[in-house]
């Protein structure tokens, strides 16, 4: 039985959401996934400091037009004013969702005092979890880590200050700071979280088949998944575990006249999204996920990172599925 996630007055339409990914999760990406199957998709983290919103990247990632509701947006940064300033103004421009970051584990955001890196400064951590609460009348979640490394993991800790600020939903990378995103997820620490808090919890790291979903879920006692790298390039992820988790069965795998259908429409909505100069580039790391498992000596990929061109783009890939179809289907 699938679990209910509600985050503040919103009920989910199922427990799987996608999780922030910078440089992956914008727009046309979440779109995609909603369709899917996703409950929900967060945006790719805002940088606070909202003097940067001008910027190409900043513009697009405050572009939520025609999503589905809730929309839930992820702010990044260290000072508390900063942090509370622009989830008002993410809440102005449509947010219904904020979610602070303290889970992203990059150098450039860890440098800065942000991200992963707060969980350090557990003072710190509540000025920023307090202040955001106070400045907006829409739910604030929390995404972290397990902790800042293996001999401090106080994800636990952290939770608790965070229901006590008012803090609606969490979402726990099993993973610390130091992990990066190597090794093994963790999820004894998520579990322990879980236990320790009344509000809604979700898990997150390495969930990338229908049985790891449920294995995660029935060993954290979460109320849901976060899902990142897994839906790189299998955006039809969120469909197969719910199929799972409520029949106990596999959908079968998507023929390869659908994945051509998902990935074209991908493509052409990243070239409208971004126009043809930047959509073409930013495709082409998507085409790399969608194909790394056909594809194996990486030709038809480095050919077609050379490409230039959104048409020639749309060609190429009618060509490669074209020359793939004899009948099978797009292996996992």
């Amino acid at each position: 039985m699938l679990p209910m996630a509600k985050i503040g007055p919103y009920t989910l339409p199922n427990p799987l959401i996608v999780a922030p990914m910078a440089g992956v999760t914008d727009r046309p990406f979440r779109q995609l996934c909603r369709r899917m199957g996703a409950g929900l998709a967060v945006s790719e983290m805002v940088i606070a400091d909202s003097k940067l919103w001008h910027t190409r990247k900043s513009r697009t990632r405050l572009n939520h037009q025609g999503e589905p509701e809730p929309r839930s947006v992820q702010i990044a940064g260290g000072d508390p004013e900063m942090l509370a300033d622009a989830a008002r103004q993410n809440a102005e421009f449509g947010a219904q969702i904020i979610d602070i970051n303290m889970g992203c584990p990059a150098k450039k955001v860890c440098n800065k005092a942000a991200g992963s890196a707060l969980m350090k400064d557990e003072k710190l951590v509540r000025e920023i979890l307090e202040a955001v609460v106070a400045a907006v009348d829409i739910p604030v979640t929390l995404k972290m880590r397990t902790g800042w490394d293996r001999d401090n993991r106080n994800a636990p800790v952290i939770a608790r200050m965070a229901e006590d600020a008012g803090i609606q939903a969490l979402a726990v990378h099993g993973r610390t700071r130091a992990d990066k995103y190597n090794g093994n997820a963790e999820y004894d620490t998520i579990a322990a979280v879980k236990a320790s808090v009344g509000i809604p919890v979700f898990a997150n790291g390495d969930i990338t088949t229908p049985e790891k979903a449920r294995q995660v879920l029935a060993h954290t006692g979460a109320d849901g998944l976060l899902i990142g790298r897994g839906a790189q390039g299998r955006p039809w992820i969120f469909r197969e575990i719910l199929h799972y988790l409520e029949t106990g069965t596999h959908l079968a795998e998507p023929p390869l006249d659908e994945v051509e259908q998902i990935l074209s429409e991908h493509l052409a909505e990243l070239h409208s999204f971004y126009g043809e100069k930047m959509g073409v580039r930013i495709a082409r790391k998507h085409v790399g996920w969608y194909l790394q498992s056909h594809d194996e000596n990486k030709q038809f990929r480095t050919r077609f990172n050379g490409i230039e061109d959104a048409l020639e783009q749309k060609d190429s890939i009618e060509q490669y599925f074209a020359g793939l179809r004899n009948g099978e289907v797009f292996a996992a």
